[in-house]
């Protein structure tokens, strides 16, 4: 499951020996010992690996295309795999920095919560980390005072440059922060700018240079770098714990959204393991073109290579098919895993009780139903009318209670018997039908508390009817 990625402009003065060197100091400077691989001695290798087989770091170099990969990787206690990539492109200057976490079979289910690595701190203190067009890139938000009204502007007028999304945090009513703003720019330092409304008096300026457009009241927007994603905008609601919930939801906005971008296989552990690997295996067959050339000349030397290179070649492919699969299954689980981050914007009002649905969406549309009613008795323009007419609309009511009672009645408008036909379609509507006497009975889903019954042969016209109204007001 990919947590976090970024992909960040370096400063032309970082060389190949400062990037590893950076690379050994986070991991020997981290915050927690068990973290640590000891023993690290470095002579100046730009291909070697440290530790073992549950705490590792390895470097890898790509020299045809300038490219270095460093890939730490630990199995805890519990069997959860964590790994850390840095792969740095020397030809473009940029650096992607990857965190992922998968499991073994015995892993357990665990949801830490989400820290971007302290690497990304490391680039920033040693002024690596080159601006982001227009702004710069901080592990502290940016304070819109009077002199930064314009650039305010400019990014929420779409007229500022930049590449990772911008989040503005406006002052509340009382002129306070809604959400820890230093807090949140130290987790979204390398993924996001933050910038802060520096006082609540500059809100008339900011409407006036942004065509008030822009957030207020302790609002908090995020602007995107792409124009084909719209900018969100989170209101500030005052309830316990709203500050928290209201920071969690913008940063796994952004989270989301920077770990949706399209990245190029060569800024990923896997993607350069997998271009050594073919650039070996070519290599290899040039080799054994030359050797099967001096066959005939030196035949015991040759056949004894050319075994050995089908044995290497043969190694190279599992190698890469098995790093192939393994990149794919990743792709298709955070494919996945980013839908069910989306459906966690939504808020749950109420949990189930014990009664199980009949079909999908009965009890959630019965709800609705009940909203709905209670919407047309109440007055307009009430707190009541407003908040009913909202979770109406944002849950997608499509009344299906009155697509089925409609239903109901036109099956037994006309009744005189059970027909094959209507037989087959109280079966699909979800009816057991069962003889009982003179009479027919119909279960509900085959639970026996909603049931009624049906004259084999209706003595009147109403008959029908009496009987869908029994099933409208019982089991519908």
């Amino acid at each position: 499951m990919l947590l976090f990625s970024t992909l960040l402009s370096i400063h032309a003065s970082m060389t190949p020996d400062d990037f590893i060197q950076l690379v050994l100091e986070w991991n020997r400077t981290s915050s927690y010992d068990y973290n640590v691989i000891p023993g690290i001695e470095w002579h100046g290798e730009h291909t070697v690996r440290y530790g073992n087989d549950t705490l590792w770091l390895a470097l890898e170099e790509y020299q045809s295309r300038n490219i270095l990969a460093a890939r730490y990787e630990k199995v805890a206690s519990d069997g959860v795999v964590w790994d850390t990539d840095y792969v740095m492109n020397f030809e473009e200057r940029k650096m992607a920095v990857r965190l992922e976490r998968s499991y073994l079979e015995e892993a357990l289910s665990v949801e830490p919560a989400f820290s971007t690595p302290h690497f990304i701190t490391l680039l920033i203190q040693k002024g690596y980390l080159e601006s982001d067009g227009d702004l710069p890139v901080l592990r502290t938000p940016m304070v819109v005072g009077e002199d930064g009204v314009n650039l305010l502007a400019d990014v929420i007028n779409g007229k500022c440059r930049y590449r990772l999304p911008v989040v503005y945090i406006s002052r509340t009513y009382y002129n306070a922060l809604p959400v820890d703003a230093k807090r949140m720019a130290g987790r979204l330092k390398g993924v996001a700018h933050v910038l802060v409304q520096g006082d609540g008096s500059l809100n008339p300026k900011l409407a006036a240079a942004c065509e008030d457009k822009n957030e207020r009241y302790g609002a908090i927007g995020i602007y995107y770098p792409s124009r084909a994603v719209d900018h969100k905008r989170f209101l500030y609601r005052v309830y316990e714990g709203s500050s928290d919930d209201l920071m969690e939801k913008v940063i796994r906005d952004v989270i989301e959204y920077c770990n949706a971008q399209m990245v190029d296989a060569l800024y990923t552990w896997q993607g350069v393991s997998n271009a050594l690997l073919r650039e070996n295996l070519e290599k290899q067959q040039k080799e054994r073109m030359t050797a099967e050339l001096a066959r005939e000349q030196t035949q015991n030397e040759t056949d004894a290579l050319i075994a050995s290179v089908d044995e290497d070649l043969n190694r190279m492919k599992r190698q890469v098919e098995e790093l192939t699969r393994a990149n794919e299954a990743l792709l298709c689980e955070n494919q996945g895993l980013r839908a069910k981050l989306r459906a966690k914007d939504e808020v749950p009002i109420l949990y189930l009780g014990e009664e199980e649905e009949l079909f999908q969406g009965e009890i959630r549309e019965m709800i609705l139903d009940a909203l709905s009613e209670s919407l047309e008795h109440t007055a307009e323009k009430t707190r009541r009318a407003d908040v009913l007419n909202d979770i109406l609309q944002n849950n997608h009511y499509e009344n299906i209670h009155e697509q089925r009672e409609r239903m109901i009645k036109n099956l037994f408008r006309d009744y005189k018997t059970m027909s094959g036909t209507l037989r087959q379609e109280l079966q699909k509507f979800g009816f057991t039908i069962t003889e009982d006497g003179k009479h027919y009975r119909l279960t509900y889903y085959g639970d026996d508390r909603y049931h009624t019954t049906v004259s084999k042969t209706a003595s009147d016209r109403r008959s029908g009817m009496n009987t869908a109204a029994d099933i409208v007001r019982v089991m519908l």
